[in-house]
């Protein structure tokens, strides 16, 4: 690999930008592919350039053939990222199982008293609204967002983000006449019916939970089970019409 190669490379994971790197296996000819930009000897091949966005999208590295020559493509992805918002109790049970499904968990919220290290042992905690963090952050299609605080003024501002970006999940917790409520709200801020409908809310699977740690094991197996399916429809075979 080429040193400037590998500095792009480590430029892209810092910036938690995904990217394939694409090498010619006869020659090790190289080329980085974004998904909106492509470098390298190959950059123009309209083919090779699609198959390595599809891997991206499914985060799987391959070999592929194209017009007769062969290429691996080494896909480089960010890890899945949960953003909480709401230092609340259901987080200090959701943090620690999304660490454990190795997500890189960050809750969010400007309340001092609230977002502490002490109450987040091991998390990153930002005491910041989120719609400022998360302009900061950067949000991709690898991270998933919940808002757990009941409190509009921290919610709206997270969610209004999120549904402007291509997040893989959107779930906020609250009743459905909440959720109503919400979504009234957010129409006023120009969310139209399309984008609210992204958000997961009544947020979590219907497993009947009640407390804190049971809301954080239906929030964290919706989340798994969106990315799982979303993942299952990247990989799945197109079939040519008829």
């Amino acid at each position: 690999m080429k040193s400037e190669t590998l500095a792009a490379l480590q430029t892209a994971r810092a910036q938690r930008q995904a990217v394939t790197l694409a090498t010619r296996l006869n020659d090790a000819a190289e080329t980085l592919i974004y998904p909106d930009k492509a470098d390298g000897e190959f950059a123009d091949d309209a083919a090779l350039v699609a198959a390595a966005r599809r891997a991206m999208a499914i985060g799987r590295s391959e070999t592929v053939e194209l017009g007769g020559q062969k290429f691996f493509l080494n896909v480089y992805v960010p890890p899945a990222r949960l953003l909480i918002v709401g230092a609340v109790h259901i987080a200090q049970s959701l943090a620690p199982m999304a660490a454990m499904l190795d997500f890189d968990v960050t809750v969010v919220d400007p309340r001092g008293a609230w977002a502490t290290g002490q109450r987040f042992p091991g998390v990153k905690v930002v005491q910041e609204w989120a719609d400022e963090a998360f302009d900061e952050m950067g949000l991709d299609v690898s991270t998933a967002v919940v808002t757990l605080t009941h409190d509009p003024k921290l919610d709206d501002p997270a969610l209004e983000a999120a549904l402007k970006t291509d997040v893989f999940y959107i779930g906020a917790l609250g009743s459905r006449r909440t959720h109503a409520k919400r979504k009234d709200r957010l129409a006023e801020a120009g969310i139209t019916d399309e984008q609210f409908a992204r958000v997961h809310g009544p947020i979590g699977l219907n497993i009947g939970a009640k407390s804190p740690a049971e809301i954080a094991v239906s929030i964290l197996g919706q989340i798994v089970e969106v990315r799982a399916r979303r993942l299952e429809a990247l990989s799945a075979p197109k079939v040519a019409a008829a």
